[in-house]
């Protein structure tokens, strides 16, 4: 199963980009950024302006998890 938060925290420190840098970029407090990285599930709106933010393909998790069998 997919834990998108915990990918897109992953995704930002591989960029060593700060939580501020992305709250920022996300027009949301800090501390909205660190919820979303305790989630498993967000909405695909939220996911792709993240996607766009980070230039990086959440998506593709979800999809990667589909073909290979994972389906929950």
């Amino acid at each position: 199963m997919v834990h998108i938060g915990q990918l897109i925290e992953q995704e930002l420190r591989r960029q060593r980009r700060s939580v501020s840098w992305f709250a920022k970029e996300l027009y949301c407090d800090r501390t909205n950024v660190y919820k979303l990285f305790r989630k498993e599930s967000i909405d695909t709106l939220l996911l792709y302006r993240i996607s766009c933010v980070l230039s990086h393909d959440f998506f593709k998790y979800y999809t990667d998890d589909f073909v290979s069998g994972n389906k929950s």
